[in-house]
Parts: C-alpha cells; sequence; structure tokens
C-alpha cells in the first residue's frame, strides 16, 4: 500500500512538469517540424532546398559563434581562477559585477554598444578630439556594421555564462589537492597543468554550451551591431517569420528553424558526452 501511495505522489507532483513540458516544449517542437514538411495542406521536401541556398549563412553563423565561444574562454578562466582564489568578500562583489549587467535588457545592453562604436560615438569622437589636440586630422575608426562588432557584441552579452559555470568549478576544487601537488614538488604551471584545469574541465564545458548556443541563434546582435550586412540564421529565421523583407512564409521559416535545432541537438549531445568523459578522468586522477 506505501509503495502505491509513493508512486501515485510521484505522478500528481510530476503531473505539472510533464503539462508544461507539452505545452511550452512538444507542441511548438511538433508545429515546427510539421510546417517545415508542408506546403500549404500536403507534405513536401521542398522547403529544406532553401538549407543549402543558404548554406553560407549557415556556416557565418557557426564561424562567429565557436569565435565569440573561443574568446569567452579565453577571458574567462583567467577571470574566474582569479575570482575563486580570492577572498569571500572579494568573490561576493566580483560577482555582483559579473552579473550586473545581465539585470539590463538585453537591447538596451547592445545598443549601447553603439553609442561607443559607431562613427560620432564616444571612442571616435575622443580620438578626434585628442587628434585636434596635435593638429592633425582623423575620421575615426569603423568598428560597427562588420563582423567584428557582431562578434564584441556576442563576447560581451555572454561573457558572463562562460564565466560563471567556470568559476563554480574551480570553487568546488578540494585545496587539499592543489596542496598535496605542491608537496610533491609540482610548481605553479604543473600544479595548473595536472590538478586545476583537469577538475574545472565540466566548468569550461558547461560554459562553452551557455556561450556557443545562444551564439548560434542569436539575431539581435547583427541586426544591430552587424548593421544587417550578414545574416546569421536567427536574423533569417525571424524574416521569415515576421516578413521584415516583405516577405513572409512560416514553412521555409520553420525548416530553417529545424536545422538550427538540429544543430543545436548536436553540439548540446557532444558536449554532454565530453563533459561525462572530463568528470570521468577528473575522477580518476582524484
Amino acid at each position: 500500500m506505501g509503495k502505491t501511495v509513493t508512486v501515485g505522489n510521484k505522478k500528481v507532483m510530476l503531473a505539472p512538469f510533464s503539462s508544461w513540458m507539452v505545452v511550452f516544449v512538444f507542441i511548438p517542437m511538433a508545429l515546427v517540424v510539421y510546417f517545415a514538411f508542408t506546403d500549404g495542406d500536403s507534405f513536401t521536401l521542398s522547403n529544406l532546398q532553401y538549407i543549402y541556398t543558404y548554406r553560407h549563412t549557415l556556416w557565418l553563423s557557426v564561424e562567429l559563434a565557436f569565435i565569440a565561444t573561443a574568446i569567452c574562454l579565453v577571458l574567462a578562466y583567467p577571470i574566474a581562477y582569479i575570482l575563486s582564489r580570492a577572498s569571500e568578500r572579494i568573490q561576493r562583489n566580483a560577482t555582483l559585477i559579473v552579473m550586473l549587467p545581465m539585470w539590463m535588457n538585453f537591447l538596451v545592453r547592445t545598443y549601447a554598444w553603439m553609442t561607443l562604436l559607431e562613427n560620432n560615438g564616444i571612442i571616435n569622437s575622443a580620438l578626434r578630439g585628442l587628434a585636434g589636440l596635435f593638429g592633425s586630422e582623423f575620421d575615426g575608426f569603423a568598428m560597427v556594421n562588420n563582423r567584428g562588432a557582431i562578434v564584441l557584441g556576442m563576447v560581451y552579452n555572454f561573457l558572463p555564462y562562460m564565466i560563471l559555470p567556470i568559476y563554480t568549478a574551480l570553487t568546488k576544487i578540494d585545496n587539499s589537492l592543489i596542496e598535496a601537488a605542491r608537496d610533491l614538488g609540482s610548481g605553479g604551471f604543473q600544479v595548473l597543468k595536472r590538478v586545476i584545469f583537469p577538475l574545472s574541465i565540466p566548468g569550461i564545458i558547461s560554459g562553452i554550451t551557455m556561450v556557443f548556443i545562444p551564439s548560434l541563434s542569436t539575431f539581435i546582435i547583427s541586426r544591430i551591431l552587424g548593421g544587417s550586412k550578414d545574416f546569421l540564421i536567427g536574423d533569417l529565421i525571424e524574416d521569415f517569420f515576421l516578413g521584415n523583407s516583405g516577405v513572409v512564409n512560416y514553412n521555409i521559416g520553420a525548416a530553417l528553424s529545424l536545422v538550427l535545432m538540429i544543430m543545436i541537438f548536436i553540439a548540446t549531445f557532444f558536449m554532454n558526452h565530453f563533459d561525462k568523459e572530463a568528470k570521468t578522468t577528473a575522477g580518476g586522477t582524484i
């Protein structure tokens, strides 16, 4: 009788979660698949032909997402390491500073970079004033409406998602392991290479996943900082659904969305696979 009650209670507790998953996950995904493989009322594969048409856009999205993720990793690891070795008061204050931009609206954060980077922005205006002091002319740097600005926007918006998982992983490392490595004659670099870095790999993988996936699917950053010169996959999907370019086609938009979901699932699968290997390796190292 007790077991029956327990099973019943579990079913009752899982019911809200299951309903939420069905309404907000499975039904929307089913609609995407339906529109991707239909044209009006009939089944068709013609929508998928547009995937090849926009192959350069897909590749550019992956390329810029990869570059942004790599830059975030290079910047985040030293920051997370320094924070993990700081005092508790500094850790609290620094973590708050890292999270503070995330409390601001995404659009506001992105538009703020326009006031800094555009031709008449703060940086170019300051450089013109500095050049004028030396009696020379300066037209300003082209810092927006290019791919570099898109990557910069991705790095700025998603860098906290790389710092926090790595910082969490580093703070969980037992200090006795580091002290034991030093007692055995390992120098600072050897401790970092053989103890700290392997044990922080799960945090690195989580950070890569949390940065790469939103960078791959983003659209507003490229539109604001890229000047719509380089369309990403997210921009195309938005255009086909909202008709920003004068054409509304839910079927092609759904087909592109399906491809994007598959790419995200593949990236997540590989990251989870590497995460399991990293945890196994770390366990063996300990």
